[in-house]
């Protein structure tokens, strides 16, 4: 059996210095003051995104088309200063469309690997449940380990790495459900939701000529980035937080209504979320509310609920709202 070689694709970045906590929240104030200019009305959802980012965690996004989920993507892409590729998913999409693969040099005889369009870093993965579940699974080394091997060789991806995946809701013709394994690599699902009379005015009068998206510029840099989430690290998050957090993930493995509680994973999203949350405000701390507010967007797509045959069941967002509303603080 030959051996596994690690390699590195692109130069690793440089290394960038450590950043304060103020530091941090300059950063992301400028990357969601700029994805604001592209995206209306939003607020708490790109902060969530830019969260996300500074956790090292990957983002789902659950929404009906037409509501600028491909653009939130490459609005913040655009503002870190990062390589972008997209991938349009399809059902015949296949694992070497995603990851590349080796091809021959008909004049020189050479083979090389070609690097397909998940070696960014930022990648987008639209419809991503209009794809197999095998082409799914070949995505799951890059989510979890940052590292995509093939052919027994190794290659490491460029920081920051960060995966932002649309899907349409699963009543819609032509998907596929994700598999637990997928779900559990996305740190957070959220929705965007229909914009407001207000801001699809906005919006009509802000596109009216080009698209905002264009003339986008960059705010901070690729190195800038991963100094905060080194710093987000870092974060001192007080030990009767960290203890909710495990009493509320612990309390949906014991869930008669859930077939399957969420992971050890999603304890570590779920602090790692929290700690990135604080650095973002620049502030040191976060009260047990809060957290109970970002909980179900780290637990509600990673649980599965009971089927029963008779009775009104009850949604997985509706479970873990009740499992919080359960779940005191300091009990």
């Amino acid at each position: 059996m030959s051996e596994t070689k690690p390699n590195i694709f692109i130069s690793p970045i440089s290394e960038a210095k450590g950043l304060n906590l103020e530091d941090v929240a300059k950063i992301a104030r400028d990357l969601i003051g700029n994805t604001e200019r592209i995206i209306v009305g939003k607020h708490d959802q790109i902060v969530l995104a830019v969260a996300t980012l500074f956790s090292e965690g990957h983002l789902l996004i659950e929404d009906v088309p037409g509501v600028a989920k491909t653009m939130l993507a490459r609005a913040i892409a655009h503002s870190a200063g990062c390589s972008f590729k997209r991938i349009q998913c399809t059902p015949d999409l296949q694992p070497a469309d995603v990851l590349g693969g080796t091809t021959m040099n008909a004049e020189t005889g050479q083979a090389s690997f070609q690097f397909g369009p998940l070696f960014s870093q930022f990648v987008l993965i639209d419809e991503i449940n209009r794809v197999s579940p095998r082409t799914q699974a070949a995505m799951l080394e890059a989510m979890g380990e940052g590292m995509i091997t093939s052919e027994n060789v190794t290659y490491r991806l460029e920081r920051p790495f960060m995966v932002i995946a649309t899907q349409n809701p699963i009543e819609h013709e032509g998907v596929f459900r994700l598999p637990e394994a997928q779900k559990d690599r996305f740190l957070i699902q959220l929705t965007l939701g229909y914009p407001s009379l207000r801001d699809e005015k906005e919006m009509c009068s802000l596109l009216q000529r080009s698209h905002p998206i264009e003339t986008i510029k960059a705010v901070t840099t690729p190195d800038r980035i991963v100094a905060c989430q080194q710093a987000v690290r870092e974060v001192t998050v007080r030990d009767e937080i960290r203890d909710y957090i495990l009493a509320v993930v612990r309390a949906t493995r014991e869930k008669a209504s859930l077939l399957l509680g969420a992971s050890p994973r999603a304890s570590l999203g779920l602090s790692r979320l929290v700690q990135a949350v604080i650095a973002i405000r620049g502030d040191g701390d976060i009260s047990m509310a809060e957290v109970g507010k970002l909980a179900p967007r780290v637990l509600d797509h990673r649980v599965i609920v009971k089927a029963i045959e008779n009775g009104n069941q009850q949604s997985a967002k509706e479970i873990i709202e009740e499992i919080l509303r359960e779940v005191q603080p300091g009990r």
